[in-house]
């Protein structure tokens, strides 16, 4: 039943323009926005988007700001396949050592943290002012983060990930991929709602717990997750699903990345999250011309 109220809703009013509150600011996301990543962490998968020592921080800060991002996203614990979490404490000491840095550099900047656990969203936001949390386990791995991210009054990205990072390769099983992701969709935003957290935003999860036909079975059927009526975030910046494909590594997949990003503005996504803002704000910005001109 609640699936089908949100698909009527939805086909009342397609164009219905999306927004979001951080900071107390309404930022709009009827066009697409660009998200930058930082990743202080020494195990990400790409590795020109760790940022480490103060100086590089600042300067990858700095890099992602003149290329045109429009939000930043930092994270301080890799997710990738196979990947050994840092500790929370190790996790909290690389935000207290980064987020200062980023927010002398971009003041004005909406900043989005990458975890999933609750005690570093508080500590984010509370301590450093924070817009955004990016779980990547919408509240899997942390059973106190739903009604953390309601008191701290916050836009939450919910990501859909099936299993925890050292296991979902493994478990990249699915009778039916994209009803079983509607239903996992449907049930954590009922249960947001209820906690009355307003502003969300579904990040489909392309490489966490799929395989690359399952990733490029929701990047062709995204704009069916509009019938929530919120917000879609994409992430797919230089991930297997491009450079296996192509044949080729992370390093080389640039070109693969902007295609994909294209393909995902077309099927309705609001928010790009990659690694080389410059090559996707340009795509951005060819989108939008086209889309003045139809």
């Amino acid at each position: 039943m609640y699936i089908c109220m949100r698909i009527n809703l939805r086909m009342k009013n397609k164009s219905l323009p999306h927004s979001i509150q951080v900071n107390g600011k309404l930022i709009e996301l009827s066009s697409p926005k660009v998200m930058g990543i930082v990743n202080i962490t020494p195990d990400s998968f790409y590795s020109n988007s760790r940022a480490i020592e103060e100086r590089e921080i600042a300067e990858r800060v700095e890099h992602i700001l003149n290329e045109g991002a429009d939000f930043i996203d930092i994270g301080a614990c890799s997710s990738r396949p196979n990947a050994t979490l840092a500790s929370q404490e190790e996790e909290m000491k690389r935000l207290r050592k980064a987020l200062p840095i980023i927010r002398d550099i971009a003041p004005d900047t909406a900043i989005s943290v990458d975890t999933f656990r609750s005690e570093v969203a508080s500590m984010c936001v509370e301590e450093f002012g924070v817009g955004i949390i990016n779980d990547i386990s919408a509240g899997e791995m942390d059973n106190n983060m739903f009604k953390t991210v309601a008191r701290l009054r916050v836009p939450y990205i919910m990501m859909h990930m099936k299993g925890t990072p050292d296991t979902m390769q493994q478990d990249a099983n699915y009778e039916h991929l994209r009803i079983e992701l509607t239903q996992y969709f449907a049930h954590k935003i009922y249960t947001l709602q209820e906690f009355g957290v307003n502003d969300i935003i579904l990040d489909p999860g392309f490489g966490f717990g799929k395989t690359t036909a399952h990733n490029y079975e929701l990047l062709n059927h995204l704009d069916e997750f509009q019938l929530f009526d919120l917000p879609i975030l994409v992430g797919m910046s230089r991930k297997s699903m491009i450079y296996k494909t192509l044949g080729i590594t992370p390093e080389e997949s640039l070109n693969g990345t902007t295609a994909a990003n294209v393909i995902a503005m077309m099927k309705g996504a609001n928010i790009l999250r990659v690694h080389d803002v410059k090559s996707c704000v340009e795509a951005v910005k060819i989108f939008n011309t086209m889309n003045i001109h139809l």
